[in-house]
């Protein structure tokens, strides 16, 4: 016999299971950023009902008009999906109508670069207050091993439901690529519980989401996944980082070292070096494993080390820049330079976290006068940042271009023909093909 979709305190793990599997639910997402909105409208177009919730009022205006800040969700998806049935809101007791909770809110680092909890620790405190009989809660917020357990668990018994009875709990990262439009529900989705019973439920709900469900034993295995998965990438941008660095005195061409390397059909992955890393993933999720080693008493030896490196990777390029300044007898106070791209990624408008941002405001703290030419980013970001947006058609004057973040967009061969020498910090040259006498690689 069907289970309505709020179901009782009595529904057991086999008929939750079934239900998700099998029933028409309402998905509720807490936060409708760029991994909540996306998985809100994923739902709708997997035919289930959703329920999305922001605690700002004017964002959820913004988004009920139709206007998507998320470049992974075009505004025509958004409307589809609200003529589909996705509702959205700033009223959290709405989320009470949900069978399942995702919560996709922000997961910080802060000043000190230790973990910011504030706003799982505020999303706890929701599901605290609207969590009801069978419902399954999902944290997809990066975080630490251990916090779906000890913050999310409790707030979700806290109104005297049972775990694995008639509530459930697990872990499942978000894996949002910006950028490259890979369909949510394509990518895999690791999932854990904080019991077998929970993982198994919540298994079944992220099932209706996506292609491909991996469950893993614990919502701490499925935590230690996602920072796995990218404290990999830290560590190894680390080393390509030190490499290229080490190269520059060798007086050795790193561009074409890992090309070569990459020749290779096994045993080697090809890393890029660059101004630093960015985004909201690559130079977070290693902090937060780290602070949870500290915690533990663990000494994470290749984390520290990626992190020393690449957090000085934005101060080094804007060195290697002073330097080809000076050995065109120009000083770095006072001198035009045009930054590439102040994105965090090539093709993204996405500027969160950017070194590209980082490096150069080490150059406007030493007195250069630096405009930026970025297709993607708006004019109003730039200015913020207090740098002088300008178009294609306006790099005369320029003693220098630093190519930061390589869009497509930029007409490299152009950029080389207008100004006088070229540091190209991303290999864009190289990696095109485009031969050009004034181009210095990092």
């Amino acid at each position: 016999m069907p289970i309505d979709s709020r179901g009782s305190p009595e529904v057991s793990l086999a008929d939750r299971a079934t239900f998700f599997e099998t029933e028409q639910w309402t998905a509720g997402v807490v936060g409708l950023g760029y991994v909540g909105l996306p998985l809100a409208v994923n739902a709708v177009q997997r035919g289930l009902r959703a329920i999305g919730f922001d605690v700002s009022p004017d964002a959820v205006a913004r988004l009920q008009a139709g206007n998507s800040p998320v470049e992974d969700v075009s505004d025509a998806d958004l409307l589809e999906a609200l003529a589909n049935g996705l509702e959205l809101t700033s009223d959290e007791s709405r989320l009470s109508e949900a069978d399942a909770l995702f919560i996709c809110v922000p997961s910080p680092l802060n000043r000190h670069r230790q973990p910011d909890m504030s706003f799982i620790e505020a999303a706890a405190g929701t599901v605290s207050r609207v969590v009801g009989p069978g419902m399954m809660i999902s944290l997809e917020s990066t975080t630490y091993p251990g916090t779906t357990e000890d913050v999310i668990a409790p707030a979700a018994v806290s109104g005297g439901l049972t775990l694995d009875e008639n509530v459930f709990v697990a872990f499942s990262p978000e894996r949002v690529d910006p950028g490259n439009k890979r369909p949510l529900g394509s990518i895999p989705k690791v999932v854990g519980g904080v019991t077998l019973e929970s993982g198994r439920v919540a298994a079944a709900a992220y099932g209706r989401l996506v292609d491909s469900v991996h469950l893993v034993s614990t919502s701490r295995s499925a935590e230690m996944t996602k920072l796995l998965e990218n404290t990999y990438r830290a560590v190894n941008i680390g080393l390509v980082n030190e490499m290229a660095q080490l190269a520059t005195e060798l007086d050795i061409d790193i561009w074409e070292v890992i090309g070569a390397a990459a020749t290779k059909p096994f045993g080697f992955q090809a890393f890029y070096p660059g101004p630093g890393v960015g985004g909201h993933c690559i130079p977070l999720d290693p902090q937060y494993l780290a602070w949870r080693a500290k915690e533990a008493g663990f000494a994470t030896r290749f984390i520290d080390l990626a992190e020393q490196v690449n957090t000085r990777m934005p101060s080094y390029t804007a060195d290697r820049i002073a330097d080809l300044l000076n050995r065109r007898g120009l000083p770095v106070f006072g001198t035009e330079v045009l930054g590439v791209g102040v994105a965090f990624k090539p093709n993204v408008a996405d500027d969160r976290e950017s070194p590209s941002v980082d490096t150069l405001q080490v150059l406007v703290e030493r007195g250069a006068k630096v405009s930026v030419l970025d297709p993607l980013v708006a004019d109003d970001r730039v200015r913020g940042y207090g740098f002088t947006p300008v178009g294609p058609d306006q790099l005369d004057g320029f003693a220098l271009a630093a190519v930061l973040t390589d869009h497509d967009a930029v007409d490299y061969e152009a950029l080389a023909a207008a100004v006088p020498v070229v540091f190209d910090a991303r290999g864009a040259y190289f990696r095109r093909g485009i031969a050009a006498d004034n181009v210095v690689a990092l």
